[in-house]
């Protein structure tokens, strides 16, 4: 199993605040074989975390509700503390996180002690609820009423951003999930401009609409390139999107590239600042141990590591052991770059009570990380080097505004509350900051002229004048893995609603006739939400294409079409050069381009949305629509 699915079941786990021990006893005799690896995984995982002194973000849910359920003395505490409790994107919490809330407020609580519950305000949308993949349950926010009686329930159903013809498209669309609370987005700004459509030949003559209409735009003054947001279901769907762009000369940023704290060069220098705040943090030491190189190789290293081992030490530990020359089979050499560097820890840790930005210029300059850089010749490296001067300087920021808060509430204070609660040092203060940045890093700052590129998911929370939602179709929009499950596509249906409502003044929906799948062009029903938008308010450029299917697997680019006519139902026909429709049973045997031979077990949906999970043997158990994959009856 790879690490990633590994990690996934565990914060699965987490996020339902099953210990590693429950996970063990709550197997069942027949459970699979990757249920029992991840409750396996998850205690080896956990003693890890204890050595390193650390947690992972799943862990300050966890841990936190722990220490609030078992120390009641500090859950009295905080609930003296905090009186008024706000949640915001109450939509987006996990089970873990609605116990953290509840045991904060003191709903239910054993009557040990005369504090009364605290005020809770939570805000969210139940509409907007969409990532149920990271843990997030619907729940919290639907029940929100059940679980807290006396509370007040306000609709804020005044929209501030959109214009009518938006918001009516997103309320027809959200409309149609069950049971959610009613209610309807209005607006006084007005009517505003009606949506548009465009049905095109292909991904790539899609993308040419959309480049066409963001240089138009932008040629009459009516836009510049940052009013302008491009979004698609899946990361995989920008490259079509990515070259038109280049080629057109229009300037764009993918949001999920690499940001600013995840690039390499910050990354090592944070290491090194995470060393010298926990030595214990073995993940950390080891990524800086011969970075840059000072001769530690990989058998030293390794040499290290079953030393801590057979001995119980920590890696730190056994480090300081192979530097005294107790770690057997190292060589002298490795000894002395070993020793070197504890010494080189040892001096800047001397250091700690230094001026931060003062601490982050001598770890670059003891280390030699920073002569490394000068005396490169690859260009590369010098950008590398004006982001560590980015981080020097964010450093001493850091530093200037803790300590005017620290002399602000030094001014207002007329007693110290909170004498008997241990203080962090601003090292760790600042990793803390570096850990949950949030992920507006990496947008384009206000002005800078690009069009951004996101998916759905990135998309909420941001707003544009103009927004661009590409991909309207059944199995890419919904997404092929909802169309079988109600619930998974309720929540894709929410992702509609939340592209929609991205848009202040302009919105363009669009959609493939033909879209490349597994190197096959492969015709693509109309998103059953693109259907579920009143025909009034959309303008449909384009309802029609042209390509002609004169032999398998080749159909015309060209961007002729019928623009400006009436919205005729554009994909409801056979079209020409439609392949029959693919009729499958339980039993029946079927090949696939890429699976192989396959036996249908299940079957549900109907015509064009029919699909079948396909036992492939040792390719496993695959959920496909028939008439989206490259599958043939035998």
């Amino acid at each position: 199993y790879s690490p990633r699915l590994l990690a996934t079941g565990i914060s699965n786990l987490k996020n339902e605040l099953i210990t590693p021990g429950d996970a063990v006893a709550a197997l069942e005799p027949g459970a699979d074989e990757l249920a029992r690896t991840v409750a396996s995984v998850y205690a080896e995982y956990q003693r890890r975390l204890r050595a390193a002194n650390a947690l992972d973000f799943d862990d300050l849910s966890g841990e936190t509700v722990a220490v609030l359920q078992n120390f009641p003395q500090i859950a009295q505490y905080y609930r003296r503390r905090f009186r008024h409790i706000l949640v915001d994107e109450y939509q987006d919490t996990n089970h873990a996180q609605y116990v953290l809330v509840r045991e904060l407020v003191g709903v239910g609580a054993p009557d040990t002690d005369t504090v009364p519950p605290s005020e809770l305000c939570v805000v969210g949308d139940a509409d907007q609820s969409i990532y149920a993949f990271r843990g997030a349950t619907i729940r919290n926010i639907e029940d929100f009423e059940r679980d807290f009686p006396n509370a007040t329930t306000i609709l804020l159903e005044q929209n501030y951003r959109s214009t009518q013809n938006i918001l009516s498209a997103a309320n027809s669309v959200i409309s149609r999930n069950s049971g959610r609370r009613e209610k309807r987005l209005w607006t006084d700004a007005g009517d505003g401009e009606l949506i548009v459509g465009y049905v095109a030949d292909n991904e790539h003559d899609e993308a040419r609409f959309v480049a066409g209409e963001i240089d138009a735009l932008a040629d009459r003054g009516e836009i510049s390139y940052n009013d302008v947001a491009v979004f698609y279901r899946t990361n995989n769907s920008s490259r079509s999107l990515e070259e038109v762009f280049i080629r057109a000369g229009i300037p764009y940023k993918v949001v999920g590239g690499v940001r600013f704290y995840e690039r390499k060069e910050i990354r090592d220098i944070v290491a090194y600042l995470r060393v010298l705040d926990n030595p214990g943090d073995t993940v950390s030491l080891r990524r800086i141990l011969n970075t840059p190189r000072r001769g530690i190789g990989d058998r030293a290293e390794a040499c290290v590591a079953v030393y801590a081992e057979n001995t119980g030490s920590t890696f730190a530990d056994a480090l300081s052991a192979a530097a005294e020359g107790k770690v057997p089979m190292l060589n002298t050499r490795s000894e002395k770059a070993i020793a070197s560097f504890v010494n080189l820890l040892d001096d800047l840790r001397g250091r700690l009570d230094d001026e931060l930005g003062d601490l982050v210029e001598a770890v670059l300059d003891r280390t030699g990380y920073r002569t490394e850089l000068e005396s490169s010749s690859d260009p590369q490296d010098l950008a590398r080097l004006d982001n560590l001067n980015e981080l020097v300087s964010v450093a001493h920021e850091f530093s200037t505004d803790r300590a005017n808060a620290a002399a602000l509430e030094s001014d207002t204070d007329t007693e110290d509350d909170d004498e008997d609660v241990p203080q962090t040092g601003i090292l760790a203060e600042f990793l803390e900051r570096v850990s949950l940045v949030a992920d507006s890093d990496e947008l384009p700052e206000h002005g800078s002229g690009v069009v951004t590129l996101m998916t759905l998911h990135t998309a909420k929370g941001l707003e544009f004048p103009v927004v661009f939602v590409t991909g309207w179709e059944d199995g890419m929009f919904p997404h092929m893995r909802a169309l079988g499950d109600p619930t998974e596509l309720s929540e894709e249906r929410r992702l509609a609603y939340v592209g929609i409502t991205r848009a202040r003044q302009r919105l363009y929906l669009s959609r493939a006739k033909v879209r490349s799948s597994w190197g096959q062009p492969m015709l693509n029903p109309e998103s059953r939400f693109l259907r579920e938008i009143p025909e009034e308010l959309i303008d449909w450029r384009r309802t029609d294409p042209t390509p002609s299917f004169s032999a398998p697997g080749r159909f015309s680019t060209g961007g002729g079409g019928m623009f400006g006519t009436p919205r005729p139902s554009p994909t409801r026909s056979g079209g020409a050069g439609k392949r029959p429709l693919l009729v499958l049973e339980a039993g029946d045997r079927v090949t696939h381009d890429k699976y192989g031979l396959g036996r249908v077990e299940e079957v549900s949906g109907m015509g064009e949305s029919a699909m079948s999970l396909i036992d492939f043997g040792s390719a496993g158990r695959v959920k496909l629509m028939h008439n989206h994959a490259p599958l043939t009856k035998l």
